[in-house]
Parts: C-alpha cells; sequence; structure tokens
C-alpha cells in the first residue's frame, strides 16, 4: 500500500507542476494543444475541444505542449492560430506560463513543511532537522528518551516516562538536570565526626552515592508516580546523574511562527542543493549520493511507510527539489524559457532557436552526466 500512496504522490507534483503552467497558459490566451502525464509513446488519451489529455509510456515526467513553443513553426500555423502561439507573445506572458509550474511546485512545498511545523508533528520535525541541521525544529523534553542499564534509574524509570516535576518543583531539562546535581555524594566521616554532603564542586569520588534522594514525579500511563533515586557522580561527565536520556518535542511555533522556519527551511535547503549540485562534478562521494526517479521513489516509500509526518517533509523536499531544477537556465527546462524571454525584453528582438540550443547544450550534457549517474546509483544499490 505505501508504494501505491508514494506513487499517487510524486505523480500528484508532475500533475500539479503541469497544471500550473496550463491555467496560467490559458489564463494569458496561449493555445495548448497536450496536457501529458509522462512522455511519449502514447497509451491513452482524450481530446477536449483544442486540448489532448494523454498518457504516456515513459514515467520521466510529464509535460504540456502549447503551440509555437518552437518560433520556427509559426510561420506555418494558420494566422488565427499563429497569433496565440507561444513566441508571438510578450515576454511577460511566457515568464508567466512558464514560472507557473516550478511555483506550484515551491508552494506545495512551503505548505507541507508548514503543515509538519505548525501541527508540531513529532516524525516530521525529525526529519526537517535532519534534512537541514542548521533550522531548530526540536525543543529538549522532559520525557525519558532511555534509561541507560546499571544506572540507579533502570528499573524505576521506563521509556515513555514524562518528569513533571522534581522535588516537589515543576521543571524543564534544564532546571531538572540541576536539581538533580544539587543531590551531592556524601564525604567520609571525618575523626569525631559523621558524613556530610561533600561540598558543590570539592572532589567526588568516581560512582559515589548521593547522601540524598532526588524525588521524582513522573506521569505514566495517566498515572502520578512518586520515585525516590539516589543520583551517582560520574567523573567522566562531572556530574551527578540518574542514567536517562531526555527525549526531544517538537517546538510549539504555532501558525504564525511555522511560516518563517517553513521558509527558513526552504532556503537553506535550496542553497544546499545548489551547492551538492555544483560538488556532483568534482566529489565522488557527493555523486554518490544522487539518485534518479527510482531511487527517489524508494526513498519516498520509505518515507511513506514509516508515517505521515515523514511521508509529508519528504514529498515536500522532492516537489522543492523538482522546481529548483526546472529553473536551471538550460533548455528545454522552464529556467531555460525564463532566461530567453529575460534576453528577448533586453536585446528588443528575438534570439535565434539555433543560437539558444547551442547555449543549452553545455547545460543539458551536465545534467545528462547526473540523471546517468543517478540511475548507475540506484542500479547498483538495487543490484546490493
Amino acid at each position: 500500500m505505501s508504494w501505491v500512496i508514494t506513487l499517487l504522490g510524486i505523480i500528484a507534483l508532475i500533475v500539479l507542476h503541469e497544471l500550473g503552467h496550463f491555467l496560467a497558459a490559458k489564463a494569458v490566451g496561449m493555445r495548448v494543444e497536450r496536457f501529458s502525464l509522462f512522455f511519449p509513446p502514447k497509451l491513452f488519451g482524450i481530446k477536449r475541444g483544442e486540448t489532448e489529455y494523454m498518457v504516456g509510456a515513459l514515467p520521466f515526467g510529464g509535460y504540456v505542449k502549447i503551440t509555437g513553443m518552437n518560433p520556427e513553426e509559426i510561420e506555418q500555423l494558420p494566422p488565427e492560430v499563429a497569433k496565440r502561439a507561444y513566441y508571438n507573445q510578450p515576454p511577460w506572458k511566457r515568464i508567466v506560463v512558464i514560472l507557473a509550474g516550478p511555483g506550484v511546485n515551491l508552494l506545495i512545498a512551503f505548505l507541507l513543511f508548514w503543515a509538519v511545523l505548525a501541527t508540531g508533528n513529532l516524525d516530521g520535525d525529525i526529519t526537517l532537522a535532519n534534512l537541514n541541521p542548521s533550522i531548530v525544529t526540536l525543543a529538549p523534553s522532559t520525557g525519558v528518551q532511555a534509561v541507560e542499564r546499571g544506572m540507579p534509574a533502570h528499573g524505576t524509570l521506563r521509556r515513555g516516562d514524562q518528569i513533571v516535576a522534581v522535588d516537589g518543583r515543576r521543571v524543564d531539562v534544564a532546571s531538572a538536570m540541576r536539581a538533580i546535581e544539587s543531590h551531592r555524594c556524601a564525604a567520609a566521616a571525618g575523626p569525631g565526626g559523621p558524613a556530610s554532603p561533600a561540598a558543590a564542586g570539592g572532589a567526588l569520588k568516581d560512582g559515589c552515592r548521593a547522601a540524598t534522594p532526588v524525588v521524582l514525579t513522573v506521569r505514566r500511563d495517566g498515572r502520578t508516580l512518586t520515585l525516590p533515586i539516589y543520583p551517582r557522580y560520574s567523573a567522566k561527565e562531572k556530574r551527578m546523574l540518574v542514567g536517562i536520556e531526555f527525549s526531544v518535542a517538537p517546538r510549539q511555533l504555532g501558525v504564525v511562527g511555522a511560516v518563517g522556519v517553513a521558509g527558513h527551511e526552504m532556503w537553506s535547503t535550496t542553497t544546499n542543493l545548489l551547492a551538492n549540485v555544483g560538488k556532483a562534478f568534482t566529489s565522488e562521494k557527493v555523486r554518490h549520493q544522487f539518485h534518479s526517479i527510482v531511487g527517489i521513489t524508494e526513498i519516498a516509500q520509505e518515507a511513506v511507510a514509516a508515517g505521515a509526518g515523514y511521508a509529508l517533509v519528504i514529498l515536500g523536499f522532492v516537489s522543492l527539489a523538482l522546481a529548483v531544477i526546472n529553473l536551471f537556465p538550460f533548455l528545454p527546462l522552464d529556467g531555460g524559457h525564463v532566461l530567453w524571454a529575460l534576453a528577448e525584453k533586453v536585446r528588443g528582438q528575438r534570439v535565434s532557436a539555433a543560437a539558444m540550443w547551442r547555449f543549452s547544450s553545455v547545460g543539458i550534457i551536465l545534467l545528462l552526466f547526473l540523471v546517468i549517474n543517478g540511475f548507475s546509483n540506484d542500479i547498483s544499490h538495487l543490484a546490493g
């Protein structure tokens, strides 16, 4: 079932990207000949009005065919059709149509990141933190993530316990650690007197036991428990410990706060993605991290199987990557069309198709190198 959901999600990203082009083209009066999911050969299709809606056999993306996207074909078109051709429209209209596709993908990525952050989904926030460690999406929590064997808390505390108070006072992680630290080991009894707690900062023996127990108030399975535990001193950590690892929780960002963090996440992830694309041509290690659509689908399937939070973040990342790569300034990518529309606006005249494709050929070769490399990595992975 996770494979079905994954494929539907990736298909939805492709369809929505092309739908952005399609709706924008219709809105500015261009003639759309074909709206295709995947590439030819054609499997099946249906024609409605002037537009054919079809599904191709090669699952490498999709496309919208607008009349006159090759300037050389315009002379062969009837006048009533030619006036609605792509290259007979002013540059601003062409730029709007082209940017609409990546714009939809950027919007999808933002909304998915924002939804995860605004709802405080732990799985999603962990995935965002792993995707970009510079973005703080998690905060320490007084929940117990793990209990160390052989330590004072072992057998008393459990994973999932929520510490709500220490020695009768409500705490966060920092104050809980300070309260535990305040229970010091007993100093050896001197001549003529009983043992007394060692002074803070004094020399303590590794593994010595606190003179008094720390009293933890814990929520467990809907019950409140009061559990006394004697901390022990760790010379390595240089502090008193009970032997627990605190868990993390999503930052409480709210609907408004999540907007800024989602935007920061997108910007940082985009810059990292572009940096890695550049490094791929010089670093074998980075090249081994690239995936084709096969590997991306497998990663997305694993995320779907892991839970909704993981899946939403990975789907958002795929949507963001789809937008960024499509904006590279080489034909036939969207960025190439934007570049030449801007060039025409600046020059005041159209750039020849031959010049456009000569410039784009270098970028196409580089991109094909990355695509082939990605397929090679995925084939090697699938072959074990």
